[in-house]
C-alpha cells in the first residue's frame, strides 16, 4: 500500500492562502520586535529628564498598551470574521495596521508613541485569526496542522527581519539618534501585501456554506440548531460561552494561552537588554550589539520550533504537545536569567529558549483552537483565546519593570513570572485530544 505524503493533494490555491497569511504574520512579527529593539532609544529620544528616571516602567508600558490595542483588536476583527468573511477582515486589518505604523515614526512624545502603539495593536489583532481560520478551512487535513505551522512561522520570520534591519540601522545610523523611526517607517509595508490579497485569495467556501447553512452550533459536541429556527443568527462571541462545551473549551484554552503571554511579555522580552548588561559586565565591546545578536539567536531557535510544530503536533498528539511545550519553558527560565551569566554564553542559549518559549509556546494555538470549533464562530473562538489573554498579560511587561526597578534586576522578575509556566503543565488534562477527528463544522 503506497505511502500518501502530506503534501499531496496541495494545489497554487492552498500556497496563495499560506502567502498570503503568512505574510501578514511576518509584519506582525517585525513590528512587536521591532518595538522591543528600538525602546532603548525611542525612549532615550521621548522621555523628559523627569520621566527617564522610571525608564523600565515606562518601557513596560509601552508593550503593555501595545498588548491592550492587539488583545481588543483581535476580539473585535475575529468576531467580524466571522460576520464579513476571513479576506474582506484581513485586507482592512492590513491597510490600518501599515497607515498607524508609519505614523508612529513621527512620534514625538512619550505619550504620542503609546497612543499610536495602542493604534497599531488594534489594526494587528485580527491579522492572525483570520489566517489561521483560511488555512484550517482550505487545507487538506494531512496537511492543515503543518500550514498552520509554517503560517506561525511568520512571527518569528518578522521578528527575526525586525532583529536584522535594527542591526543594519544601528551600525548605519543614517538618521543619527531618530534612526529608530525607520523601522517604524519599514512597518508600512503590508499596503502593498493587501494589493496582493485583494487579487489573488478567494474567501474560504467552507465558512460560506455554514453561514448559508445556518450551522450555529459552536462544537462538534452540540449540535444545537434551536437557534436557526427563526432565522436569526446568535451573537459569535456570546454563543461560544452559552453552550457548555464550549465555554469550558474556550476558558481553559484561554487559560494556557495567558501562560505563553504572560511568560513571553513578562520574561522572555527582557532577554536582549539583560543580556546587553552581561556584555558589559563582560567587558566586551558595543554591548548593545551584543543584546541584538541574541535577540537574532533567539528568533532562530523559534523559527525551528515553528516549522516542526506541524510535524511534531501531528506526531505526538495535542496534550503532550502542550507538556513538552511548558516544562521546557519552565525549565529554560532558570537556565536563561539565573545559571547563565556571560553574553557569550547566552549564544548557546537564547535558540534554546526562544524554541520553547516563543516558537512552541505560540504555535499550538495556531492549530488546536480551529479542531475545537466550528466554521460559524471559529474566528471569534480564535481570536478570544489569542488575543483576550492578552489583555491580562499587558499588565505583566508593567509589573516586570516594577519588579525590575523595586528588586533590583531581570533575574529575581523572570524567577518569579515564569512560575505561571506551572499551570500549563495541568491544565491541558482536562481539554479533548483532537489528533486525527479532523476539522468541525
Amino acid at each position: 500500500m503506497a505511502v500518501v505524503k502530506w503534501h499531496e493533494g496541495l494545489t497554487a490555491k492552498h500556497g496563495q492562502v499560506l502567502v498570503a497569511s503568512f505574510m501578514g504574520w511576518v509584519f506582525d512579527g517585525y513590528e512587536t520586535y521591532a518595538l522591543i529593539v528600538v525602546l532603548g532609544p525611542a525612549l532615550g529620544a521621548l522621555l523628559t529628564p523627569e520621566q527617564a528616571a522610571a525608564h523600565s516602567l515606562w518601557a513596560g508600558i509601552a508593550v503593555g498598551v501595545t498588548l491592550f490595542g492587539w488583545g481588543i483588536g483581535g476580539l473585535i476583527g475575529g468576531v467580524l470574521a466571522d460576520y464579513i468573511g476571513r479576506k474582506r477582515m484581513m485586507l482592512i486589518s492590513m491597510i490600518l495596521y501599515a497607515l498607524f505604523s508609519a505614523i508612529t515614526a513621527f512620534s514625538q512624545t512619550i505619550g504620542e508613541l503609546i497612543a499610536l502603539r495602542f493604534l497599531t495593536g488594534l489594526a494587528l489583532g485580527s491579522e492572525w485569526s483570520t489566517g489561521i481560520a483560511l488555512i484550517a478551512e482550505t487545507w487538506p487535513e494531512r496537511a492543515r496542522a503543518k500550514g498552520a505551522g509554517f503560517l506561525q512561522s511568520g512571527f518569528g520570520w518578522g521578528g527575526l527581519l525586525a532583529a536584522l534591519v535594527w542591526l543594519v540601522i544601528s551600525y548605519l545610523q543614517p538618521l543619527g539618534d531618530g534612526s529608530w523611526r525607520l523601522m517604524f517607517v519599514i512597518g508600512a509595508l503590508p499596503a502593498l501585501l493587501s494589493l496582493y490579497v485583494r487579487r489573488n485569495l478567494d474567501e474560504s467556501e467552507r465558512w460560506q456554506q455554514a453561514v448559508a447553512e445556518k450551522q450555529w452550533s459552536t462544537t462538534e459536541a452540540e449540535v444545537d440548531r434551536a437557534a436557526a429556527a427563526d432565522d436569526k443568527r446568535p451573537f459569535t462571541l456570546t454563543e461560544i460561552f452559552r453552550q457548555p462545551e464550549s465555554r469550558r473549551r474556550v476558558l481553559l484554552t484561554s487559560a494556557l494561552s495567558m501562560v505563553t503571554m504572560v511568560g513571553w511579555y513578562g520574561v522572555s522580552t527582557w532577554l536582549p537588554s539583560h543580556t546587553a548588561v552581561l556584555a558589559k559586565a563582560q567587558g566586551l565591546q558595543d554591548p548593545s550589539s551584543w543584546g541584538a545578536w541574541i535577540g537574532t539567536l533567539y528568533m532562530l531557535g523559534a523559527i525551528v520550533a515553528y516549522l516542526l510544530s506541524g510535524f511534531l503536533i501531528d506526531a505526538i498528539g495535542r496534550r503532550s504537545f502542550l507538556w513538552l511545550t511548558y516544562a521546557g519553558s519552565l525549565v529554560m527560565a532558570p537556565i536563561t536569567y539565573w545559571l547563565t551569566t556571560t553574553a557569550t554564553a547566552m549564544q548557546i542559549v537564547a535558540p534554546i529558549n526562544g524554541f520553547f518559549t516563543l516558537g512552541l509556546a505560540f504555535s499550538w494555538m495556531a492549530i488546536y483552537p480551529a479542531e475545537l470549533f466550528t466554521s460559524t464562530v471559529r474566528t471569534t473562538a480564535a481570536s478570544f483565546i489569542f488575543n483576550a489573554s492578552r489583555l491580562v498579560a499587558g499588565f505583566f511587561p508593567i509589573i516586570a519593570g516594577s519588579i525590575i526597578g523595586g528588586l533590583g534586576g531581570v533575574v529575581t522578575a523572570a524567577l518569579i513570572i515564569s512560575t505561571v509556566y506551572v499551570l500549563g503543565l495541568v491544565l491541558p488534562l482536562w481539554l479533548p485530544e483532537t489528533r486525527g477527528k479532523g476539522l468541525p463544522g
